[in-house]
């Protein structure tokens, strides 16, 4: 492919303007760079060459094979069941479907080896919404096209309640509030998001559930569910979750595989029945473990 920069992508490192260009990821774009394979005006370059108004970048990405989840014998708890849905506690540490670098382990290889088959793409069967690796919690799955498309509708509509328990560096200010701010992926760490003026809007409400010397723990309720939209919100807030090894800062004494962060509640319409269920889990040992620590610290 040839692009010709605009103004936007004066300035910007070229590994970056490229793997914005061609969706591929950063480390794929990084091995063309080091193949010859992206050049800028005809000539080969670096992957931080600055990228100047006018240049003609010419770059050939490889496609990668596509993705297939498979079933794999994982264990997997269940908090609910029926013909149409699935409710799960996800493990902090388990990414929720596969993806480039992670394609086994993950919670939709679960599910496929416990249910059989999902309705859906090949990557995300039968989920309605996920979590990031290191969050525990509530996730609910769709087991019929049916189930998948009416939940589908709910989430779009804002109809499907998930609340987080979370600790946090510091005392937020006020104590309760919401937080907003249009989030996208940040244009400087492919592996981050950030608050950006063209991103994706992002609404988090979050109440102070007790307050600690030097943190404090709160719970969360999402309007809206963009990737680490409560993390994000919260660093940006001066208030990073605890351990957070994106956004704040890693605590290596904690036992935590990541942030401190699990969701606790979901309620929402069964799609077929129409009764409202409602559901909370515990958070897991390690949480409690890193919020007992925290509250021994002066």
């Amino acid at each position: 492919m040839q692009h010709i920069a605009d103004p936007n992508d004066a300035g910007i490192r070229v590994d970056l303007v490229v793997t914005r260009l061609c969706g591929a990821s950063r480390s794929l774009v990084a091995k063309a760079i080091r193949e010859g394979k992206v050049s800028v005006n005809g000539t080969p370059v670096r992957a931080s060459y600055p990228v100047e108004l006018g240049d003609t970048i010419d770059f050939d990405i490889e496609n990668r094979p596509p993705l297939r989840a498979l079933p794999e014998a994982i264990d997997l708890t269940v908090v609910y069941e029926d013909d149409d849905i699935l409710v799960v506690d996800k493990p902090a540490g388990m990414t929720t479907h596969p993806a480039h670098g992670t394609t086994s382990g993950t919670l939709v290889n679960a599910l496929l080896s416990h249910v059989g088959t999902l309705p859906g793409d090949d990557i995300r069967p039968g989920l309605v919404h996920r979590l990031d690796r290191d969050t525990s919690g509530l996730l609910v799955v769709a087991k019929t096209e049916r189930a998948l498309s009416r939940l589908g509708i709910a989430m779009k509509a804002r109809e499907i309640s998930r609340e987080y328990l979370g600790i946090v560096v510091g005392h937020p200010a006020p104590e309760s509030g919401t937080l907003t701010g249009p989030i996208g992926r940040d244009l400087h760490q492919r592996l981050r998001y950030a608050i950006v003026s063209d991103g994706k809007p992002a609404v988090t409400h979050y109440a102070t559930r007790q307050q600690f010397a030097k943190h404090s723990e709160l719970l969360f309720r999402l309007e809206t569910g963009r990737t680490h939209q409560i993390r994000v919100h919260l660093a940006a807030h001066g208030n990073a979750i605890l351990n957070d090894p994106l956004y704040g800062r890693p605590e290596p004494t904690l036992s935590l595989p990541g942030q401190a962060l699990h969701a606790w509640r979901l309620a929402f319409e069964h799609p077929t029945s129409g009764i409202v269920l409602r559901f909370e889990c515990d958070p897991p040992p390690e949480y409690l473990e890193a919020r007992q620590h925290i509250a021994t610290l002066s």
